[in-house]
């Protein structure tokens, strides 16, 4: 059996969200990482640092077992050179790793917990669409997913948007038309305000 087709129905629309993101960031001008973003607390940089820690070190790691040193939490990686090359070549790293569909079947540790994987693959598409949805608003770009990308992303928003709201992830969910397209009732439901 061929091994893409083992893989959860998820992959595809991880692995979507994830090039676009990284397509974003490779467009970002660094003379523009001081810009605002939709997140008040947050300015481009700040975003592109967590879209790197996070969609990129950490998601690798994830499927190894581990996950990211703490005193990486503080690291500029936009004062490296070639940052942005080098989030895509490591995100490029990890869903290759994760297209192991062994690396689904684990348990991951999340807290004092352990989840299914693809809990952890879910919550890793909310940071690469939202956040760079964030960067693209930023950097004057324009963050497109498919609809079946977009119809998954909402999905997990759903499931995760309380979670996320407790530890201030998401701020109280945004009004939009009952029509407006999945993927601003998304951003919405995030607490993220779709233009």
């Amino acid at each position: 059996m061929n091994a893409k087709s083992e893989l959860p129905e998820l992959y595809g629309p991880l692995h979507a969200a994830a090039t676009e993101t990284v397509r974003v960031v490779r467009g970002i001008d660094p003379a523009t990482l001081g810009a605002a973003t939709p997140s008040a607390e947050w300015d481009l940089r700040a975003v592109v640092n967590h879209l790197i820690l996070w969609t990129a070190h950490n998601f690798a790691l994830r499927a190894e077992g581990g996950s990211v040193p703490s005193e990486w939490y503080e690291r500029d990686f936009t004062a490296e050179p070639g940052w942005a090359e080098a989030y895509a070549q490591q995100v490029d790293k990890a869903l290759q790793a994760w297209s192991d569909p062994s690396v689904w079947e684990r348990d991951m540790p999340m807290g004092d917990s352990a989840v299914p994987a693809t809990a952890i693959a879910g919550m890793i598409m909310l940071e690469f669409a939202l956040h760079g949805w964030e960067a693209a608003e930023a950097s004057g770009q324009t963050y497109t997913l498919d609809e079946t990308t977009a119809t998954a992303l909402l999905g997990q928003v759903e499931q995760w948007a309380e979670m996320f709201r407790q530890y201030d992830g998401f701020a109280e969910p945004v009004t939009v038309p009952d029509d407006a397209p999945t993927f601003a009732r998304a951003l919405a439901l995030s607490g993220r305000a779709p233009r």
